[in-house]
């Protein structure tokens, strides 16, 4: 990591203010919507849907603003595993229903 992305990383007041699990979840590359339209319907005031160009539809947070959070097939499942995904992240239980299927180590001498 350079010293520029170390200082940006470090000095970010919008990436600091986000919970410890919710920012790992977003990852260090997350979407931001830029244009964010006066009209949205905000679903339980934390995020509302945008249907992409590719015909799936992707929940954006409000805090932080514009992140992109999940993506999926149809709205109706975006919104229940948005609102799902979020309360494990309250309650601190999305680690009970996660698990490392292969970690991509090679074991052994090459």
């Amino acid at each position: 990591m350079t010293d520029a992305n170390l200082q940006s990383e470090q000095q970010n007041p919008v990436t600091d203010t986000i919970h410890p699990s919710l920012k790992q979840t977003l990852g260090p590359n997350n979407t931001i919507e830029k244009n964010i339209p006066d009209d949205v319907e905000w679903i339980d005031d934390v995020f509302y849907i945008k249907k992409t160009r590719f015909g799936l539809y992707t929940s954006i947070l409000k805090n932080p603003l514009g992140a992109h959070f999940l993506t999926g097939g149809t709205r109706e499942g975006v919104i229940n595993m948005s609102r799902w995904h979020l309360k494990c992240l309250q309650d601190d239980t999305l680690k009970d229903y996660t698990r490392v299927v292969n970690n991509g180590v090679v074991g052994g001498k090459l």
